[in-house]
């Protein structure tokens, strides 16, 4: 393990610059990515910011509606909250589905959203990966993708992001606060903070280095009845999912007014069903209309030589978790 200086911010500011001034330096809360990736020579920071102790981790009713979450708000707290429970079950059901209740109790909501793939490959240094070493090529791409992405990857890479509380977020609209050098905080939609890997799979999202997450916010809804997330593994507990899916819906006397589709393990992002969620406006809740949903929801899926079965797996999960959410 290479070794590293290791500075405590007490204050957001003081945070920022720090990072900001060294390319090799990291944020570090629960650290239950980071440490794993020291651990493994994945990463090799030569300094560690501890911003553990900031005051980031409410999490409270925004005025008109809607729940700000603090960055470093335990996963397990924000799973559990009264309001998120009430309001946002769909983001409880997506947290608890994820990891273990140790790796839960340690983890914050900002590392959540900044943790790494677990490609088999990235994690290999023996292997060539453009996320670990851009420009060493993709061993994934024509060997063992069984986990790989079936939407949006590239020559570059195909792997997956592996968050479950990132596809619930993804599908309720969240926005993303984050402060930088400037000490102005500036906000991003979720669709659009996380990237695809194109020519550039070494960049996961498209924070700045030293910007900070601070704050999620999650805008009021009429998904609390009818909202369902759905995880497919390999096993019951403690695996990363096949397909996940995370299905909101608004129903008025049995007649879908909106909804929302977002897929995980598909995509180096959470991936929105966009053309899905259009064509269920209006229609009615109906098993029939799920599945017709779920065909488009899979429609423009390009799988590999091994993760073929994740097209159709993929559908019927949506299909499911449509009609979970209607309490069909």
């Amino acid at each position: 393990m290479r070794p590293f200086a290791f500075k405590r911010a007490a204050a957001p500011a003081d945070a920022v610059k720090f990072v900001a001034a060294n390319r090799d330096a990291r944020f570090i809360a629960g650290g239950t990515n980071l440490v794993d990736l020291i651990k493994e020579g994945v990463d090799s920071p030569n300094e560690l910011v501890d911003i553990s102790r900031l005051p980031l981790s409410t999490v409270r009713s925004m005025p008109g509606g809607g729940i700000t979450i603090g960055a470093l708000a335990k996963n397990t707290d924000t799973a559990n909250h009264p309001i998120v429970r009430k309001d946002f079950p769909l983001l409880t059901q997506a947290i608890l589905a994820g990891a273990s209740p140790q790796i839960r109790n340690m983890a914050t909501n900002g590392g959540n959203l900044m943790q790494r793939t677990r490609c088999h490959y990235f994690y290999d240094l023996a292997t060539p990966c453009n996320k670990r070493q851009p420009g060493s090529g993709c061993a994934a791409k024509d060997g063992l993708n069984r986990y790989s992405a079936i939407f949006g990857w590239s020559d570059s890479c195909v792997a997956v992001h592996p968050s479950d509380m990132c596809v619930a977020l993804a599908a309720l609209d969240a926005m993303v606060n984050v402060q930088g050098m400037d000490g102005k905080t500036r906000t991003i939609k979720f669709t659009d903070f996380h990237r695809l890997p194109e020519a550039s799979p070494e960049k996961d999202n498209t924070l700045a280095h030293g910007e900070l997450i601070v704050s999620i916010d999650v805008p009021k809804n009429n998904f609390a009845a009818n909202s369902y997330y759905l995880k497919v593994r390999d096993r019951a507990s403690y695996a990363f999912a096949l397909v996940s899916v995370a299905a909101a819906l608004h129903v008025e006397r049995g007649t879908i007014r909106s909804a929302r589709l977002a897929l995980g393990g598909v995509a180096h992002k959470p991936w929105r069903a966009a053309a899905a969620e259009s064509f269920l406006a209006g229609k009615r809740a109906e098993i029939g209309v799920f599945q017709q949903a779920a065909e488009l929801a899979v429609k423009d899926a390009k799988p590999l030589s091994e993760n073929g079965y994740k097209v159709k797996l993929a559908q019927r999960a949506v299909a499911k978790a449509l009609g979970r959410a209607a309490n069909l």
